[in-house]
């Protein structure tokens, strides 16, 4: 793979690993502490959950942790960072406070439930001055390293129409995912923050003007936000005069488990992120020129755990607050525009 769009300045390393807190140990939660503890850059000092057999499970990857089954009592230990996989809305409040006490954070997404509370999160981090990064990890697929580096290059020139797609034939298995109180909204929230993430990543210094949308729940439209919406259409306005179209999706019958796509076309070609035959891990992504076709990446690609890793990384080496989270904020700003708010 190659990681010149990840790669950053050097900073002086600390003299330890940094200490860490893992915060939700559910599959993902483990998922990502494999991946990090697997950088060696990091040790793993603390395993928080309200499941004593969560932690029990995660402390096979580190036995010599504390464990804790609360987010305060995680607080109490002396820790360089928190890793948060917790329910989305917990995710702004646990990451203010974590960055309060002067710790950095990896949360999962969404980092707010809306751009005020995204806002906040990036504020608490520049005052304290501290890593601070989200699971956004499509960014961190060879297929999407590789478009961009294409768009970067010019080859599509002007990009004028994107196509954004995220359908999973499954739902959440957890109640508080459709009740938008917790979680923010439903598909949109959890499936179409990647996709508006990787549009305005991919695209690079431009910004949403307008915004129109469709939600449904249940094959029906939504009036209001008493439900999670369960499939949703939208079309965002680019300021370079771009449109972007997505839509996402829970449950829908679409043949195969999922649906991922992000098709970008500009006056001198085109370029396409695809997962393969309904895998949510495997992705090609390939250029078009005219009715020709290039291959620019394929499967294998283990890229699930590489953002949790890449912070890890970054945290060892001594970095700070990144003003790249930033662009989390107009990603949370345009979906609240999804959502009417």
């Amino acid at each position: 793979m190659t990681d010149a769009l990840l790669e950053r300045p050097p900073v002086a390393a600390p003299t330890r690993k940094p200490r860490i807190g893992f915060l939700g140990v559910g599959w993902i939660g483990r998922h990502r502490m494999e991946a990090m503890l697997a950088t060696g850059a990091v040790e793993a000092a603390v395993i928080a959950d309200p499941s004593e057999a969560m932690r029990a499970d995660a402390a096979g990857l580190a036995p010599g942790a504390g464990q804790a089954a609360s987010f305060d009592e995680l607080l109490d230990h002396d820790l360089d960072g928190v890793v948060i996989a917790t329910p989305s809305a917990l995710h702004a409040q646990q990451t203010r406070r974590a960055l309060d006490r002067g710790m950095a954070v990896f949360c999962q997404k969404p980092l707010g439930r809306t751009e005020a509370e995204v806002r906040e999160v990036v504020e608490a981090a520049r005052r304290a001055d501290r890593l601070l990064a989200v699971d956004l990890s499509y960014r961190f697929t060879e297929a999407a390293i590789r478009i961009r580096e294409t768009i970067r290059a010019g080859a599509l020139g002007r990009v004028h129409a994107v196509d954004l797609t995220f359908h999973n034939a499954y739902g959440p298995d957890k109640p508080w995912f459709y009740d938008p109180a917790l979680s923010g909204g439903g598909c949109v929230m959890d499936l179409g923050v990647h996709l508006v993430d990787l549009a305005l990543w991919l695209l690079e210094d431009t910004a949403v003007v307008d915004v129109s949308s469709h939600l449904f729940s249940e094959s029906r439209p939504l009036a209001g936000a008493e439900k999670a919406e369960d499939y949703a259409v939208a079309t965002l306005t680019l300021d370079t005069g771009a449109v972007v179209r997505l839509a996402c999706s829970w449950r829908l019958p679409a043949g195969q488990d999922a649906v991922i796509a992000a098709s970008l076309y500009g006056e001198r070609g085109g370029a396409e992120l695809r997962n393969v035959g309904g895998s949510f891990y495997d992705f090609t992504a390939e250029r078009f020129e005219g009715t020709s076709r290039r291959l620019l990446a394929s499967p294998p690609d283990a890229w699930g755990g590489r953002a949790a890793a890449d912070w890890a990384r970054r945290l060892a080496a001594g970095e700070r607050f990144d003003p790249e989270v930033e662009s989390l904020i107009p990603v949370a700003r345009a979906l609240d525009r999804i959502y009417g708010r």
